[in-house]
């Protein structure tokens, strides 16, 4: 007999404007109580001195997760020149100074040339995995780390303005695997001196956006209202929004019956040679499963356990 699941069948994504100071798993662990949902994720990591866009998956939704991982990103950071750190962020030890402070020109003309595809070096203090260790566990042991470029692309990047001679505000769009930390390291090495992020805020993810996020602490004091559900339920969006650059098709119910049960559907007419890739396959509006279409046939991946 199998375990009944611990919460309810809920799905959605929830667009949460992460504070400073925590992980991204700690803000999943509240937004999945809050919600009481079964199941939870989110879409790519903010470190706990970034704040922003965190996008949480619950429920259903989880199972599109890799389609946000796959978008790109934009933030919005401070780099502070002069001073190198360990970490490439402010909570690192100094490890090297210069009294070099690049002008506006000089940044500009410098960060076009980050523009495009590139080879870029994580930091060592990254989650990234060393002969299955993570590359900031063997750093804080002491442990050198060396780890090989890896080739990002920067879509835009711009000056927004530089408050003192020590700070120059940035944004980027950029491509997943793309570590600002390291941009701000090379682009300061790149003017002659050294520097690190200061701060930085994530203000786009794919489809999700700054100004529909609602800020983690606005999200847990809608526990305290009556009804709560209602309040959580207009900041829960559809699991398809993630998917909002993949085609849908809407199927028939003997159709869709057929995918649920793990079936491939051969198309005929005029719908088989628009489609290639992935698929949203749906049924009276409601999402039944992603399939990827091939040779005439749309083919199961992800079926979604939906109440329609």
């Amino acid at each position: 007999m199998s375990r009944r699941k611990k919460g309810e069948a809920i799905s959605g994504w929830v667009v949460v404007d992460k504070p400073l100071g925590l992980t991204s798993t700690d803000v999943v662990s509240r937004v999945r109580r809050l919600f009481n949902a079964q199941k939870a994720g989110h879409a790519g990591t903010l470190d706990p001195l970034a704040s922003g866009v965190l996008p949480v998956a619950l429920g259903e939704a989880t199972k599109t997760v890799p389609f946000i991982l796959d978008a790109s990103k934009r933030y919005r950071f401070t780099v502070r020149f002069g001073e190198a750190t360990a970490t490439d962020d402010a909570e690192g030890v100094v490890t090297a100074t210069s009294p070099v402070r690049p002008a506006p020109e000089a940044i500009e003309a410098a960060l076009a040339g980050f523009v495009g595809e590139i080879e870029q070096v994580p930091p060592i203090y990254s989650a990234i995995k060393v002969d299955g260790e993570r590359a900031y566990d063997l750093a804080r042991a002491g442990e050198a780390v060396e780890l090989k470029a890896r080739r990002v692309t920067i879509h835009e990047a711009r000056l927004l303005g530089c408050p003192d001679a020590d700070h120059a505000e940035i944004e980027i769009l950029c491509s997943k695997g793309t570590y600002v930390r390291s941009l701000a390291r090379d682009l300061s090495l790149a003017l002659g001196t050294v520097g690190h992020v200061s701060a930085l805020r994530r203000i786009a993810h794919g489809p999700f956006r700054e100004e529909s996020a609602i800020p983690l602490d606005k999200l847990m004091a809608f526990g305290h209202i009556a009804p709560a559900s209602e309040a959580f339920s207009r900041h829960l969006l559809p699991l398809e929004t993630a998917l909002d650059d993949i085609p849908a098709l809407a199927l028939s119910e003997d159709d869709a019956f057929r995918l649920r049960r793990g079936q491939g559907v051969l198309l005929r007419g005029r719908d088989a040679p628009i489609l290639s890739g992935p698929v949203l396959a749906t049924h009276r509006g409601h999402p039944v499963a992603l399939t990827e279409y091939c040779q005439g046939e749309l083919k199961p991946v992800r079926v979604f356990n939906l109440d329609s």
